[in-house]
Parts: C-alpha cells; structure tokens; sequence
C-alpha cells in the first residue's frame, strides 16, 4: 500500500484539519504536474496558473463532510474531476457569446482545457463529456484519467481494474463518441 492510501485509509474518522495537513505534503508535486499538464498550452499571463488550481481543487476535494476516496487512484481521479470542472466554471465566467458559423474538425488533443482564446470548443466538450457519461460510464471514466488526469494506459487499467486492451478499446470508443458529438454540435 502507498503513502496516500495509508493516509486516506487511516484518515476514516479524522478530522478534515488532520487529513489536510497529512495528505497534501504527500499529494502536492503530483497534482502541480497535473495542474500543470491541464493548462499546458495556456498563455503565460493567465489568471489561473498551476498552483491555484491545485489550491481550488484541493479544497474543492476536502471540501465534503466525509472522504469517500478508497485509495490513491480514486484521489487522483476525484482531483482530476474536479480540476475539469474548475476550468469549466472557468470557462464560462469568461462569458464568451457563442459563435455560429461552419463547422471545424476538433480533435481531443486539440481541445485547450484552460479556456485559451475559445472557451466554446472547452463548453462543447464538457457537454459532449456529461453525454458520455450518461451513455457509457466506464469510457467517460477512461477518458476522465487519459485525457483530464492525463495518466498513460498502464496507469488507467490499473485504476480502474481493467485490461490495457479494454483501456485501449474504450479510449478509441469514447473520442470517436466525442470527436461525433463534437462535429454535431459544430464546435
């Protein structure tokens, strides 16, 4: 067992003052990495920099009456949602007006997370991502950790239990899903 789900399994019962000050040390560096690796791409003088999502996503997280986290890959994935859904609310305070017009080829590698100049491609594929979600949940979970948490295949089938292959084959699954439901929506 690693340090984090020693902490998270000794922290049943603790106070939210104890867990914070015994996790974060231990948490830190890694979710900087994945702050950093979600607003790669992101001009230098954005307002939301590394640190601070990882600050709001952490207290976002510790933020509930109990921790429900089983062990480390169920924290990571809960900070990895909760980063996403920062960048999301980040999004939409920027108060773009929607843009019509044709239709361009949007590919999930191609998506800036952080807003960059078109929050709209970051709006549409949150709502392209809830639809995954309500259709397939294992692949939104697949692309959760690959595409938000930005772990490898490896990483994803040992966090959720299944084979690389069946990682592999949901993640080509959920970004054709996406890549559709993207072009449909014209984002």
């Amino acid at each position: 067992m690693n340090d984090v789900s020693r902490i998270l399994a000794a922290a049943r019962g603790a106070s939210r003052q104890d867990v914070m000050e015994r996790l974060l040390p231990v948490v830190y560096d890694e979710l900087r990495a994945l702050a950093r690796a979600q607003l790669r791409g992101e001009r230098p003088d954005h307002t939301l920099q590394p640190t601070a999502l990882v600050h709001e996503a952490y207290l976002r997280l510790l933020a509930g009456v109990n921790l429900p986290w089983n062990d480390r890959h169920h924290f990571f994935r809960a900070a990895a949602e909760a980063m996403r859904r920062i960048l999301i609310d980040h999004a939409r305070k920027r108060g773009r007006v929607k843009r019509g017009g044709g239709q361009i080829r949007v590919d999930l590698s191609g998506v800036d997370l952080a807003g960059g100049p078109d929050p709209d491609q970051l709006l549409a594929l949150d709502d392209a991502f809830r639809r995954l979600e309500q259709q397939d949940p294992e692949a939104a979970d697949v692309v959760r950790l690959r595409f938000f948490a930005g772990l490898s295949v490896a990483e994803t089938a040992h966090a959720t239990g299944r084979s690389e292959r069946t990682v592999k084959r949901e993640w080509a699954f959920a970004r054709a899903w996406l890549y559709d439901a993207l072009r449909e929506r014209g984002a």
